[in-house]
């Protein structure tokens, strides 16, 4: 069996890794799932540019399947190409108020969906994870970094939808979380005050508990709602400014 490439490119040892280093198997679809999560999770800004061959050192992988990993994001429409074309990596985009409005209409549509289906296929035990997830957002939401947040918040909406047994669905899902994650990470510290005013999120876990589907898929409706009512007009003020 023919050796794997070696590593292209190091990254500066002052520089901490927002990727975590691969084992050299089934590189390209584990580069494409690793650069995923990380947006997922918010960990890139908009408009932060991303450099295949700082990717690849962050991975311990060769360069060709972490281009080929942003080639699919880019096809994606969730990366935009950068200016050297496939060879100038990618960059996270901006996006405008009126394109961010339509990506919380359609996450509110099938997350709400999603959560009212979840209900009757939940045992006890996933209650029991829901209310440990929660407990986890309460501890670190005043917490540096941010990402420690927002990780632990995704793991709880898709362990819900991750029950609906709407795997088409749950995959328009997370195009759309791709989509908004940037921006989630670029409000999440102006937002924290909102969140604990109104915890939908502990809504969530007692319409769980309680086997209340409605309740579950208004709770999820509210925080998605909310949430974008707030950054839409954070963008729109962002607009009038320039």
């Amino acid at each position: 069996m023919p050796a794997s490439p070696p590593s292209i490119g190091i990254a500066p040892a002052c520089k901490s890794s927002i990727l975590r280093p691969l084992d050299r198997e089934t590189l390209w679809d584990r580069a494409y799932a690793a650069l995923r999560e990380a947006l997922l999770n918010g960990r890139y800004a908009p408009g932060h540019r991303i450099v295949l061959r700082e990717v690849a050192a962050e991975l311990g992988i060769s360069l060709t399947p972490v281009r080929d990993a942003v080639n699919r994001l880019t096809a994606e429409r969730v990366l935009e190409r950068g200016t050297g074309g496939q060879g100038g990596g990618a960059i996270v985009p901006h996006v405008d108020a009126g394109i961010f409005r339509q990506l919380v209409i359609m996450r509110a549509e099938l997350e709400s969906r999603a959560a009212f289906e979840a209900v009757a296929h939940a045992s006890d035990a996933d209650v029991r994870r829901l209310r440990e997830l929660h407990a986890e957002m309460a501890r670190l939401i005043d917490a540096e970094p941010r990402q420690g947040y927002l990780d632990v918040h995704r793991h709880f909406h898709f362990h819900i939808y991750g029950l609906s047994g709407l795997d088409v669905i749950q995959d328009s899902i997370e195009t759309l979380w791709l989509r908004c994650g940037p921006v989630l990470n670029m409000v999440l510290p102006e937002y924290v005050p909102h969140l604990k005013a109104a915890d939908h999120h502990a809504e969530a876990v007692k319409a769980m508990a309680n086997r209340d589907a409605p309740a579950m898929a208004h709770a999820i409706r509210c925080d998605i709602s909310e949430a974008g009512d707030y950054i839409h007009g954070v963008l729109m003020q962002e607009a009038a400014a320039h």
